[in-house]
C-alpha cells in the first residue's frame, strides 16, 4: 500500500500562498470596488452636496470609535500566530465588550456633535449607525482565523458579496427618495453582511469568553496599535472637524467628494494588498531579509500602479468630474487635481505600517502618527480661511514632510537602505510626470469634443504615454506585474 505521505500533495510553498492571497484579496477587490464605484457615482448624481456634507460631519465619529473597535486586539492574535481556540474565545469577548460600549458612547454623543455642528440631523443619523459596531466583534474575529490560514480566498468571496448588498441598498434607497439615508442604510447593510458573512466562512462563531486572564499579550500590543491609530484619526479627520464648522454643508460637499474621488487608490486598493501584507511579514518576521525583500518589492509593484491613477487624475480633474459626478459638481474639480497630487506621498506612508507592526514595532506606526496628529491639524487651520482649496493645499504641504519622517523611522527596523528605497520609486515617478505633462499638453490641442469623449482619449494617451515610459526605460516593472498577474 501507498502511504498517506506518498499520496498526500505537498503543501503550498509560501510564496505561493502569498501569491494567491495578493491575486484572490486584490482581484475580488478590484471587482468589488467596480461595483461599489458604479453604484456610488450613480447615487451621487442623484443625492445633492449637502448630503454628502451631513454624512461627512457623522463620519468623524464613525471614524474615530471605529478606531477603537479592537481590531489591535485581532492584530495582535494574527502577529502571535500560536494561539489557540481559548484565545479566540478570549478575542471575542474583549470584541463584545468594546463595540457594545462604543454603540452606547455614539447614541450618548450624538447631541453634542448635532450642537458642534449646528445640524440637529447629524443626532440622528448618529443614532442609527450605531447599529454598524454590533457587526465588528464577527469581522474581526472571523478575519482571524482566515488571516492565521492565510486564506484569503473566503474573505474575498465575503467581500464580494458584502459590496454587491450594500451597492443594491445603496441604489434602492437613492431611487426611492431616502435622500441622506442611503448613506447610512448602505454601509450597514455592507457591514452586517461581510461581519456575519466572515465569521460563518471561517467557522469561528465561538462562545466568547469574559475571562480576561492571559490576555496581557494582546492587550498590550492591541493598546499600542490603537493608540496610534487614535493619532492617526486626528492626522486624517481634523479636516473635517475644522471645515465641517467653517464650511456649509454644500461646501463640506464639495471638498469630501473630491477628497473620496483623489482617495480612490489609497483607501480602496492599498488597504486589502496591506492585510495580505501584514499576515505574510508576520510569516517571516524572524527572517529580517525576507522582510526587506518582500516590502521593497510591494513599494515597487503598488507605487508602479499608484502614480499613473494619482498624477492622471490630477491631470484630467475637470473632465473626470463633468462625466462621472455631472455638472454640478464642477467646483469640486481644481479641488480633486490638488489632492490627487498628495496621495503618492499618503500611498507611500501607509505601506510602512504593515511591516513595521508585523516586526513587534507597531510603536513606530504610533510615533509618526503623533507628528501627524499636530502637523497636519495646523495646515488646516491655515487653509481654511481659502476654503476647500485651501485645505488642499494644506494636504500637499503636510503629506510629504510626515512620509518622510516616517522613512527615516520605518527603513532601519525594516533593513532597507534609502537608496534602495529611492531607485524602487525613481521608475514610476519619472513616469508618471511624463504622463501628467503629456495629457496636459494633449488636452490643450483637443478641439471642442463631447466631454466623455475628451476624457477617454486623454485616458488612453496618458496609458500609453506611462506604459511605454516603462517599457523603453524600466521594462522590469511591467515583468513584475505580469509575473503577478499570472501566478508566477
Amino acid at each position: 500500500m501507498t502511504s498517506r505521505s506518498e499520496t498526500a500533495p505537498p503543501p503550498p510553498s509560501f510564496g505561493a500562498q502569498v501569491r494567491s492571497a495578493v491575486i484572490w484579496r486584490s482581484g475580488t477587490q478590484i471587482f468589488s470596488q467596480l461595483v461599489a464605484w458604479a453604484s456610488t457615482f450613480l447615487v451621487i448624481r442623484i443625492l445633492s452636496p449637502s448630503d454628502y456634507g451631513l454624512f461627512a460631519m457623522t463620519s468623524v465619529v464613525l471614524v474615530l470609535l471605529s478606531l477603537l473597535n479592537g481590531q489591535g486586539f485581532a492584530n495582535a492574535a494574527i502577529q502571535q500566530r500560536d494561539g489557540g481556540p481559548q484565545q479566540l474565545r478570549q478575542l471575542f469577548g474583549l470584541l463584545l465588550v468594546v463595540n457594545v460600549g462604543l454603540a452606547a458612547l455614539q447614541v450618548l454623543a450624538a447631541p453634542l456633535v448635532a450642537a458642534y455642528y449646528r445640524q440637529p440631523m447629524v443626532a440622528d443619523l448618529l443614532r442609527v449607525q450605531a447599529l454598524i459596531y454590533l457587526t465588528n466583534p464577527f469581522l474581526a474575529l472571523g478575519t482571524t482565523v482566515l488571516c492565521r490560514e492565510m486564506d484569503f480566498r473566503k474573505q474575498a468571496q465575503v467581500n464580494v458579496l458584502s459590496a454587491l448588498t450594500g451597492a443594491v441598498a445603496a441604489l434602492a434607497g437613492a431611487l426611492g427618495g431616502l435622500g441622506v439615508w442611503t448613506l447610512v442604510l448602505a454601509p450597514l447593510t455592507s457591514f452586517a453582511v461581510r461581519g456575519f458573512g466572515m465569521a460563518i466562512a471561517a467557522r469561528a462563531l465561538v462562545w466568547p469568553s469574559f475571562d480576561f486572564r492571559g490576555t496581557g499579550a494582546l492587550a498590550a500590543y492591541g493598546g499600542t496599535v490603537m493608540a496610534g491609530q487614535i493619532f492617526w484619526f486626528t492626522q486624517t479627520q481634523a479636516d473635517i472637524v475644522i471645515a465641517g464648522r467653517a464650511f456649509s454643508p454644500q461646501e463640506l460637499g464639495y471638498y469630501t467628494t473630491a477628497l473620496f474621488l483623489a482617495q480612490i487608490f489609497v483607501t480602496k486598493v492599498v488597504p486589502p494588498l496591506n492585510e495580505v501584507a501584514f499576515s505574510a511579514y508576520a510569516q517571516i518576521q524572524d527572517d529580517r531579509a525576507a522582510v526587506s525583500a518582500g516590502f521593497l518589492k510591494s513599494v515597487r509593484l503598488i507605487m508602479t500602479l499608484a502614480m499613473p491613477f494619482c498624477l492622471g487624475l490630477a491631470a484630467v480633474a475637470e473632465p473626470a468630474v463633468r462625466v462621472m459626478l455631472g455638472d454640478k459638481w464642477l467646483p469640486a474639480a481644481p479641488v480633486v487635481s490638488l489632492l490627487a497630487l498628495a496621495m503618492p506621498f499618503m500611498t507611500l506612508h501607509v505601506l510602512f505600517g504593515p511591516a513595521a507592526s508585523a516586526l513587534g514595532r507597531p510603536g513606530l506606526s504610533t510615533r509618526s502618527a503623533i507628528v501627524g496628529s499636530v502637523l497636519m491639524p495646523v495646515c488646516y487651520l491655515v487653509g481654511v480661511n481659502h476654503g476647500p482649496i485651501g485645505i488642499a493645499i494644506a494636504w500637499l504641504v503636510a503629506w510629504p514632510v510626515l512620509t518622510l519622517l516616517s522613512a527615516v523611522w520605518t527603513l532601519p527596523v525594516i533593513g532597507l537602505s534609502p537608496r534602495a528605497l529611492g531607485e524602487g520609486l525613481l521608475p514610476p515617478i519619472l513616469a508618471g510626470t511624463a504622463m501628467g505633462l503629456g495629457v496636459m499638453l494633449l488636452d490643450r490641442l483637443l478641439p471642442a469634443l463631447p466631454q466623455a469623449l475628451r476624457l477617454a482619449l486623454l485616458v488612453a494617451a496618458g496609458g500609453a504615454i506611462y506604459g511605454l515610459w516603462l517599457l523603453r526605460f524600466a521594462r522590469g516593472r511591467l515583468d513584475e506585474l505580469l509575473a503577478l498577474a499570472l501566478r508566477r
